[in-house]
Parts: C-alpha cells; sequence; structure tokens
C-alpha cells in the first residue's frame, strides 16, 4: 500500500471541540411517513434478487449495516467530488466544509455490500435513515448501474447528482484542499474524512488519481497553517469519535 502524505498525526492537529447547531431551520425534515414512503418506493424500483448498496466514501470504512458480500464495482459516468457544502457534521458556521458526493462524468471505482435475505423497504429505510434527514435530499438517492467482475447489477446509491443549493459543483482541488484542511465540525474534520477515505480506498486497492492528488495537497495546507513540519514516522493515535458521510 502506498503511504499517504496525509498521516494520522497531520490528522490530529485539524481536531477541536465544536459544538452541534442542529439541524438547519430552512430545510424540510422528514418524517416516518416520509422515510416509509420513499423505503416503498426505492424498493418497487429494484431489481429481482439481493439488495445491493454502491459505496464510494464513508460506507467504506462504516457502512453500519450488516452484509453478506461485497465486491469492488465501477459506476460509469460518475465521478466522486467534495460538493456538497457543510456547516454542520465536519464544518460549521465560521469556517464551512465539504463532504464527498458522485459529480456527472468519468468514472468511480468503490465497493458494493449485499445486504442479508430480508423485507427491502425495511432494509432500505434503516439506510435512509443513516444518510438523509431532509426533502430537498430525496433525490440525490438513485439506482445506478453498476459494473462487476462477475457482470452488471444495479446497486442503491446516495447523494448521486446533488445540484442547486447547498452545493459548490466543479471545484479546483487546491481550493477543495483549502476548506478540508481548516474545517471541523461536532463529529471530525474534512482531513479525517479525507484520511480515512484514501486509506480504506487503498486498502481494497481503488486508486483514486484526484483524491491521491488531494490528499498531498491537504497535507501541505496543514504544515503550512501550523506553521511546522511533523518528523516522517512520527505517529500519533487518532482520537476516537463517532465519524459520518
Amino acid at each position: 500500500m502506498r503511504l499517504m502524505s496525509l498521516t494520522p498525526e497531520l490528522v490530529a492537529l485539524c481536531h477541536r471541540e465544536e459544538a452541534d447547531p442542529g439541524p438547519d431551520p430552512s430545510w424540510t425534515d422528514m418524517n416516518d411517513e416520509d422515510f416509509r414512503t420513499l423505503a416503498l418506493r426505492l424498493s418497487n424500483e429494484a431489481d429481482e434478487g439481493p439488495l445491493w448498496v454502491f459505496a464510494y466514501g464513508s460506507l467504506i470504512w462504516k457502512p453500519e449495516f450488516e452484509s453478506v458480500e461485497q465486491q469492488l464495482a465501477t459506476a460509469f459516468g460518475w465521478h466522486r467530488s467534495f460538493c456538497l457544502d457543510m456547516v454542520r457534521w465536519r464544518g460549521s458556521a465560521e469556517q464551512p466544509g465539504l463532504m464527498m458526493a458522485l459529480e456527472r462524468g468519468g468514472r468511480c471505482n468503490g465497493v458494493i455490500y449485499r445486504l442479508p435475505e430480508g423485507e427491502k423497504p425495511a432494509q432500505i429505510e434503516r439506510l435512509l435513515r443513516r444518510e438523509i434527514s431532509d426533502h430537498e435530499s430525496i433525490e440525490t438517492v438513485r439506482w445506478l448501474p453498476v459494473h462487476t467482475p462477475q457482470g452488471k447489477l444495479r446497486a442503491l446509491g446516495f447523494w448521486v447528482g446533488v445540484k442547486g443549493r447547498g452545493t459548490s459543483l466543479n471545484q479546483p482541488l487546491d481550493r477543495v484542499a483549502s476548506v478540508l484542511a481548516r474545517a471541523c465540525g461536532h463529529i471530525g474534520s474534512g482531513a479525517e474524512y479525507l484520511y480515512n477515505t484514501v486509506s480504506h480506498l487503498e486498502a481494497f486497492g481503488i486508486r483514486d488519481r484526484n483524491l491521491w492528488r488531494l490528499q498531498e495537497l491537504v497535507a501541505q495546507e496543514v504544515r503550512a497553517i501550523h506553521g511546522r513540519k511533523l518528523e516522517p514516522g512520527l505517529s500519533l493515535a487518532l482520537q476516537a469519535r463517532p465519524q459520518s458521510q
């Protein structure tokens, strides 16, 4: 596995304690009936057979659901992008952050997870409650055609094709790096999210050229912000904190 420039000790420098500001009141929260209705619609649109979920970011390193099989898979026509504006979770009003979604164009190599046999609407509803909380995000949940070594299938994807309010699309990597090196919210920093994603992709043998360059740029930014370079090989344990996509 390649040696990352963004190290645990650099990530630890980005952490600071932040209070949870709570949900943005200008967004429309989903209620229990909304989740059930959306889960039923997605279940009716699903293929026959098992339920697969496409993971490209935090679902790879913190799925929070039981799976019975995993495979490498590629979603053509999409690519990873830090394009979701965040003033909560891994950002704040004073220092907004960015989170990852799928933007149009290119290809995205990720991992698909097969869920155990069960009632699909209930399984999908649990996934929805992890990933989204407001009506404005519903359109970012969709079935994605993916290619695997065993053939084509469809998997459920989250934060796909985001647009409009709360998004910053097509940003240059140096701009994204500047944000991730500085932003932190009540569950952790943007640098931590990037580190976890890239390191777990590497463990799966998935090499995302843009993310690899991004972690190099974030490492440079963190060193510049803190006015010192850490000795290679120095290891500081990351504090155990809840993490979310």
